[in-house]
């Protein structure tokens, strides 16, 4: 009898795969926030279930960010279901390390059933009813799936991309690390977000030349009326509708692109503060349009820079505004006076057109947000926006769930603060149904 050789041993990934499915009541694919507060609940309500993370530690897309990331959200808001912050600095904001190890410790504090290192690759029908799941470390069967991978899956980058000069070097802000990484010479950035706010002033602060994008993210006060700006967000989400004051749930949205709308423009380094575009131009930063067009090495940006700039100064006074002072109003609570509208008429003098090879600009950053992708779906669920169509997390297919994704039900169900309520919504939806069946039998 032959001794089989290493080369005709499978690897334990493809002996897992070719392996019998393995059964469970409810999958939860991804183990970043979402996924834990949906665990949580199950949990609790004595629902068996287990978690499949692709990524090989916890974590969650924390992992995915440059060195000296910071959060943009208060301390106070890191609340998963059973573990409020209780530490010495809720108004304070962490640095990227932090969350990472708060979001582990959850995990272990649960109990969560975790399986790493398991990328999730098809989610299709059962015969017979729930679902088959095909994994890189093996199948299962589900009668549930929880699809909890979040709002920020794929970088988006413009297809304009493929025409800038091959010399360039081009990140997304998901690969960018340091300073360091980009080579001698200006840097573009494109887009005016959270993410390219914040690498802008590290840039600007490392001495590096900056030509930067400007897109439509509102400009806001990082603290108004006394507390936090995201203070104000949890408060009207959690406790408005109450008030009748709905103006955060997916209800009073003008469309489903509003969905995917950036966030305020607001930095928690350095203690927190307000970025204003108008003030990182008069600290040297190049301020242009909108980027259209790339033509032979030369970038076309929109000659509509005033406008825009007004345009993310009066967002912030125009919607989120009236509702903190409705809020405030309604409850009875003590507040200071509102601040008047910051007013600045400065200006910028860059032209709408701009020579990369003249400009010395060496890099790109593409600070211009994510998109979902649901590919591993072998189910017709999903809308024109790539978006599963459903009510509360409860998607149009039985069994399939969704949690974590941008105003699932409203502006907190992407971010820890808000995320445990869609979770708990849609674990009580499991558990009812599994007595139902049970009962049925």
């Amino acid at each position: 009898m032959e001794t089989p050789t290493a080369s005709d041993v499978p690897s334990p990934e493809a002996a897992a795969r070719h392996a019998a499915p393995q059964s469970v009541n409810t999958l939860i694919v991804g183990a970043g926030q979402a996924g834990l507060a949906t665990s949580y609940w199950l949990s609790r309500a004595g629902v068996e279930h287990q978690l499949l993370e692709r990524r090989e530690t916890l974590g969650g897309a924390w992992q995915d960010r440059w060195d000296a990331f910071c959060l943009n959200t208060p301390n106070f808001s890191l609340a998963l279901p059973g573990m409020p912050y209780d530490g010495p600095a809720p108004e304070a904001f962490m640095l990227r390390d932090d969350p990472i190890s708060y979001f582990r410790h959850y995990a272990e504090s649960i109990g969560a059933p975790v399986r790493t290192g398991a990328d999730v690759t098809r989610i299709a029908p059962a015969v017979g009813g729930g679902f088959e799941v095909a994994t890189t470390r093996g199948s299962w069967r589900a009668r549930n799936v929880v699809l909890a991978t979040g709002g920020y899956q794929k970088p988006k980058i413009p297809a304009l991309s493929a025409q800038l000069p091959s010399p360039i070097l081009q990140l997304h802000t998901h690969s960018y690390r340091n300073p360091g990484q980009l080579p001698v010479g200006a840097v573009l950035i494109v887009g005016t977000g959270q993410s390219g706010g914040q690498i802008a002033e590290e840039l600007l602060a490392a001495g590096r030349e900056i030509h930067l994008a400007v897109s439509t993210c509102p400009e806001a006060p990082r603290r108004y009326r006394g507390q936090d700006l995201l203070y104000w967000m949890m408060q009207l989400a959690q406790f408005g509708p109450g008030y009748g004051l709905n103006g955060l749930t997916v209800g009073q949205l003008p469309s489903p692109a509003a969905r995917f709308a950036c966030n305020p423009l607001v930095s928690g380094a350095d203690g927190g503060h307000d970025i204003h575009l108008r003030n990182l131009g008069r600290r040297g930063v190049r301020l242009h349009g909108h980027l259209e067009a790339a033509d032979d090495g030369d970038l076309v940006f929109s000659d509509d820079l005033p406008e825009r700039l007004a345009l993310v100064e009066t967002a912030f006074y125009q919607r989120l505004k009236p509702m903190f002072d409705s809020y405030i109003a309604a409850t009875g609570m003590s507040a200071p006076e509102p601040e008047p509208p910051r007013r600045d008429d400065w200006l910028p003098s860059e032209p709408a057109r701009l020579n990369l090879e003249a400009a010395n600009v060496t890099s790109v950053l593409w600070a211009t947000g994510y998109r979902l992708d649901f590919s591993i779906l072998d189910i017709p669920v999903l809308d024109e926006w790539n978006y599963p169509r459903h009510h509360r997390g409860v998607t149009e297919h039985p069994g399939l769930y969704a949690v974590g994704l941008p105003w699932l039900t409203g502006h907190g169900s992407s971010i820890v603060a808000g995320v445990g309520r869609d979770a708990e919504y849609i674990a009580q939806h499991i558990s009812e149904n599994q007595a139902q069946n049970i009962a049925a039998r």
